[in-house]
């Protein structure tokens, strides 16, 4: 991974991140001051809660990409630090799906009209899910190229005790 990408990929995270905190300000900010904008059928506050919580899922991922790309960089990737890393990503999206599944929850019984809504939303958290089980195999891969470096590195002290 060149200079280039894992600068660009930390300009990304950067800005998506501000966004984010920026957003959770104001969600908390609307929580706290009790100003109720819209005046909908949903209650806003356990909504804006799980939005809340949601974003913070988002967040830990993107910090454990910034610590990742850091250690691409570095070329240490492939050591045991970067498994703590990888299961935290794993964790937020796991931590994420369940935040929309209880989103999906607060909002089926307004759509007993249009039950749809509430099964493509149980979708879109299976969805998640699968992201996280991609994550898992990649996270096995990484553990694979983890001991085939232990096993080279062994290796290479042999070959030079042998020469």
């Amino acid at each position: 991974m060149g200079k280039l990408a894992v600068r660009a990929l930390r300009a990304v995270l950067v800005v998506v991140l501000a966004g984010t905190v920026f957003v959770q300000a104001l969600m908390l900010w609307a929580l706290i001051s009790g100003n109720d904008p819209e005046d909908g059928s949903l209650p806003l506050t356990p909504l804006r809660v799980i939005t809340i919580l949601g974003i913070g899922a988002a967040q830990v991922a993107m910090v454990c990409v910034w610590r990742l790309a850091a250690m691409v960089r570095r070329g240490t990737v492939f050591s045991h630090a970067a498994f703590r890393y990888v299961d935290a990503i794993i964790g937020a999206i796991v931590a994420a799906a369940l935040v929309w599944f209880a989103a999906t929850a607060l909002n089926a019984p307004g759509q007993r009209d249009d039950p749809g809504v509430t099964l493509m939303m149980g979708g879109v958290g299976l969805a998640i899910l699968g992201v996280a089980l991609i994550v898992l195999v990649l996270r096995a891969l990484l553990a694979q190229a983890v001991a085939r470096d232990a096993e080279a590195a062994e290796m290479q002290a042999e070959l030079d005790e042998v020469i």
